[in-house]
């Protein structure tokens, strides 16, 4: 408890690093006062909006907005889909690429066109949610009022909270985006180990002890998860430039057990309610499709849980195959004279380094599958769903993956300025790291 009171006097002892963590705690607080206001022309009384399935991760991650109508029920949710999209596009179009490959100029125009993108996918999808989630009754103008003044605000209120990611990146601490996502889905934690509490009673205060012990493990697993790194040593030939040497030292090639991060579960589940979908159609006429449509409509059967873990295996070795290429890091170790010892640069060492990443996305995709499932697991044993919601899934490796940035930063300031980190040993390691080649 001494060292824990010290590390926070020599945190807020610096100077920059105060005022970062306060005008983050500014921003965030804002964000949360959109929460509150709902969008106008709408009784909030007689909203009963679906929470279940996809929309219900989406309500999780924008902290209860989204169920609520607020003017930030979309949050920032459409700049993660556009800035998504241009990753993507960076991976399949020689004009995307060229233009990442423009040092700052050429991040500040991909920049520029996902904000641009952002609008129209927010205008896009207001419009659906207006439709399909707001009912008439709770309406208190004309439909085509409230949907015309409500696009607005909604397009309004993501550029905002875009705003505040940025801002938050720029001078605050901790990456911005993910950071409002944290919030949201941490916002609803209280309510649900209150509620929690409540199911289980005196009776099961046991029970619940041994649930918030498990919760401890779940998260530990989660941190192991995400820090795991399969290191490559790489050798660097010794050069002579002038009247120095340089190089002849050894560096490590960092290849992480779960390069694709929350990705594949996120496109597992976009992907989860099509089989109910597609029954669904048929279930009047045909009592298999009703079987089928009624199991996948439940998160907590095996049949579900199976076919989860499978697309989540599969998109995490699709995702890794998209955001490292062998080759490319074989080429640049060429070009600056590294390379790892017992194998020959060029095509041997793409060869070697692929067989490594796929030696290691196998497990790293299982045991991200394991995680994406443990909530159902938990929801078995008799928890409440919202209280269940944080033993896993993209909720858990988001808050680990953005406070283990977070801490990163802060640590970083504490070194600089001579302070002691935040641990006695090693160091608090984010979710991205510089590979050495």
């Amino acid at each position: 408890m001494k060292r824990f009171i010290q590390t926070l006097k020599n945190i807020f002892s610096i100077e920059e690093l105060k005022n970062r963590i306060l005008y983050t705690l500014l921003l965030i607080a804002v964000y949360r006062l959109g929460y509150y206001i709902v969008l106008p022309g709408v009784d909030s009384s007689k909203l009963n909006i679906d929470t279940s399935g996809l929309l219900g991760l989406l309500d999780t991650f924008l902290g209860g907005a989204f169920s609520k109508a607020s003017i930030f029920a979309l949050g920032i949710m459409p700049y993660i889909s556009a800035s998504i999209a241009i990753q993507l596009l960076t991976m399949a179009l020689p004009y995307f690429q060229k233009m990442q490959k423009e040092g700052e100029s050429g991040r500040k125009k991909l920049n520029q066109i996902t904000r641009v993108l952002t609008i129209f996918v927010t205008i896009a999808q207001s419009v659906s949610y207006l439709q399909t989630t707001i009912p008439t009754d709770a309406l208190l103008i004309t439909r085509a009022a409230f949907t015309i003044s409500s696009v607005f605000i909604l397009t309004a209120g993501t550029i905002f909270c875009m705003w505040l990611g940025e801002r938050i990146t720029d001078r605050g601490i901790g990456n911005g985006t993910s950071m409002l996502i944290m919030i949201g889905i941490v916002s609803r934690f209280p309510r649900a180990i209150y509620q929690e509490a409540v199911s289980r009673g005196t009776g099961e205060a046991l029970i619940f002890v041994l649930e918030i012990v498990a919760l401890f493990l779940v998260v530990m697993f989660a941190v192991a998860l995400t820090q795991a790194v399969r290191r490559v040593p790489i050798q660097y030939a010794k050069q002579v430039v002038g009247n120095k040497v340089m190089g002849g030292q050894r560096q490590y090639l960092p290849l992480k057990l779960n390069t694709s991060g929350v990705m594949p579960i996120i496109f597992a589940q976009a992907l989860m309610f099509i089989p109910s979908l597609v029954a669904g159609l048929f279930a009047e006429k045909s009592d298999f499709a009703s079987s089928i449509a009624t199991t996948f409509n439940d998160y907590t059967t095996w049949q579900y849980n199976g076919l989860f873990a499978t697309l989540i295996i599969v998109f995490t070795f699709f995702y890794t195959a998209i955001a490292i290429s062998p080759q490319q890091i074989a080429d640049d170790m060429k070009r600056g004279g590294g390379f790892i010892p017992g194998v020959k640069p060029g095509l041997s060492t793409s060869d070697f380094i692929a067989t490594v990443l796929d030696r290691i996305t196998l497990p790293g995709g299982i045991l991200l599958a394991v995680v994406a499932i443990l909530p159902s697991l938990a929801s078995m044993t008799g928890m409440t769903r919202e209280f269940a919601q944080f033993f896993g899934g993209t909720s858990l490796l988001i808050l680990v993956g953005v406070v283990l940035d977070t801490l990163q930063q802060v640590e970083s300031y504490l070194l600089m300025k001579r302070y002691e980190g935040l641990m006695k040993s090693g160091r608090v390691k984010g979710r991205t790291e510089t590979v050495a080649v």
